[in-house]
């Protein structure tokens, strides 16, 4: 009998901007379980993307992180023997 699959964790929305991509984001960028060190860091580079752009700094670093995230992958396709490569779509 195999085990029950684990229950999804619901990821916490961050407290300044409510969003929770920026939750992901600094959850990935954090070091050592120093989680309240990587929100000030990521809350002073936003400040300072603000202050040289004088745009918002959230929309300016959801943009970038747009540009950076690949649009397609590939995945293996197994067909008459052979292993083909086969293009798909990222869905984030």
């Amino acid at each position: 009998m195999r085990k029950s699959k684990p229950k999804k964790r619901i990821i916490l929305p961050d407290p300044k901007f409510n969003d929770t991509l920026v939750t992901r984001f600094v959850n990935n960028m954090m070091y050592d379980g120093k989680k309240s060190t990587a929100y000030s860091i990521f809350y002073n580079a936003v400040e300072i993307v603000e202050k040289k752009t004088s745009e918002n700094g959230l929309e300016t670093w959801k943009k970038a992180l747009n540009n950076v995230m690949p649009a397609v992958e590939v995945k293996s396709r197994r067909v008459g023997g052979a292993n083909f490569q086969v293009p798909t779509e990222v869905l984030s």
